[in-house]
């Protein structure tokens, strides 16, 4: 019963931080950031928030100016959300969409290949 109350504080959390993501004023947390995942520890103390960046030479800066500006979303994120304990956030960079567009590029890469072995079989 409690996981589901976390999923829930958790889908929460991904929401409102995402759109105070866009009023930030830093201007390394400028571009296409996005949160891809919340996971929030069970007493709600800690949340780890996964930033994923289009651009990924700048990711080290946004997650720079993310953990500056943590103490302002952490603010932000306790009056909107009316819990007894706001947690304290985490940001990390996350490289699943980057993993999985390999992964589908080898993918690609093997059914061609395959195409390719079959075709002379045929003529």
């Amino acid at each position: 019963m409690a996981s589901n109350r976390i999923n829930r504080i958790n889908d929460e959390i991904q929401r409102e931080l995402s759109s105070q993501l866009r009023n930030l004023k830093d201007p390394r947390v400028s571009g296409m950031v996005s949160i891809t995942y919340v996971d929030t520890t069970n007493d709600l103390r800690y949340a780890r928030i996964y930033i994923s960046v289009l651009d990924k030479d700048r990711e080290k800066d946004v997650l720079k100016g993310l953990k500056s500006a943590a103490g302002f979303l952490r603010r932000e994120l306790g009056h909107a959300l009316q819990l007894r304990y706001t947690p304290e956030l985490q940001f990390i960079g996350d490289d699943s969409i980057q993993h999985g567009a390999h992964i589908l590029e080898l993918l690609r890469n093997e059914e061609e290949k395959d195409a390719a072995r079959n075709q002379p079989e045929e003529e």
